[in-house]
């Protein structure tokens, strides 16, 4: 395992982090508790010491087993915990808004920090920029949670630069969680510079994207009841096939240059690219094996250059993942 630190965090923190979405059972086809549990020790074991998750996720379900999982035999003191807050949601209806009034704020605070069954968030994170709250408000909000020892470092998730620049004259921001894998890499272009210079950890997530990238799609494979995949464009044909081609030709590439599969290239890809730490989702606990493969080696200029032309030979129609933005209220 690899280890870097984020702004704000005393501890060091492991360049792969526990993205628990899925464990959370909402739009992943539901969950089990005690499975979930061992996945996030598995993950401990293999040296993982951040876990990320956010109260949207199963709508608190997520929240809770990471509090129960971190409760047993003292491993919240082993971990760096982050999570998010400002949207909102209709649990019957299935619907989602975002909500970064500082009323949402001081009450999802309060909700976290019993589900998670902590006195305090390490990192604390805006889900989604909400434009009906000036950015400025929002972050004197998380400034306040931070002076009361609620929070210790401020973090966004899906701000451009522009809203990052915005929200920075409220308090200081120590994080962005902004979508990135090999198929999604709009924020080399700004946002991923951008943090850098200005000292600012990047959290990114969708690593494999959403099983894309694990090796284990195939053209047949189906998904069912509320799987956010169904919405994904990328599974929809002729589109999906495109990607699951350029899926062959990245395994070919990982095994012949560096005895790996494309699940240890995808991670090794956004890590040498020079974000901070990359999500690692997984529901159980035979999905952190792979995890010890990703360190000890590293991509070349030549490695970049060689994804680069697969992507453009087998993917005529890329997209992004802006199909998940939740409505404005």
């Amino acid at each position: 395992m690899e280890y870097t630190r984020i702004p704000g965090i005393e501890e060091k923190v492991s360049r792969v982090a526990l993205g628990t979405w899925a464990i959370g059972g909402w739009m992943w086809g539901g969950t089990d508790e005690a499975l979930s549990i061992r996945t996030i020790h598995a993950a401990l074991d293999q040296g993982v010491n951040i876990v990320d998750t956010a109260p949207v996720y199963g709508f608190g379900r997520s929240e809770e087993i990471v509090g129960r999982a971190l409760a047993q035999d003292g491993k919240r003191k082993e971990v760096v915990l982050a999570t998010k807050v400002a949207l909102e949601w209709d649990p019957q209806a299935g619907k989602v808004w975002r909500n970064a009034s500082q009323d949402r704020i001081r009450q999802e605070v309060e909700d976290s920090l019993r589900r998670l069954q902590t006195d305090v968030i390490d990192i604390y994170q805006v889900h989604w920029p909400d434009s009906k709250v000036p950015f400025e408000e929002t972050a004197k909000t998380l400034d306040q949670l931070r002076s009361e020892g609620k929070i210790r470092a401020v973090g966004v998730s899906n701000f451009s630069v522009q809203q990052m620049q915005a929200f920075g004259q409220g308090t200081d921001l120590a994080v962005c969680q902004p979508p990135y894998n090999i198929f999604e890499r709009s924020i080399e272009k700004d946002i991923l510079p951008y943090c850098q210079e200005q000292g600012m950890a990047t959290l990114t997530y969708g690593a494999l994207c959403r099983g894309l990238l694990s090796g284990k799609m195939r053209s047949d494979s189906t998904f069912t009841g509320d799987d956010l995949r169904l919405v994904d464009p990328k599974f929809k044909q002729p589109r999906y096939d495109q990607y699951l081609q350029a899926v062959d030709a990245l395994q070919n590439l990982a095994r012949k240059r560096h005895e790996k599969d494309i699940i240890h290239l995808a991670v090794r890809f956004i890590l040498d690219k020079g974000v901070s730490v990359a999500l690692w989702g997984g529901r159980r606990p035979e999905q952190m094996t792979p995890l010890s493969e990703v360190f000890g080696w590293s991509l070349s200029d030549d490695d970049f250059q060689a994804v680069d032309r697969i992507l453009e030979e087998n993917v005529t129609d890329p997209v992004g993942p802006e199909f998940m933005a939740p409505p404005e209220r």
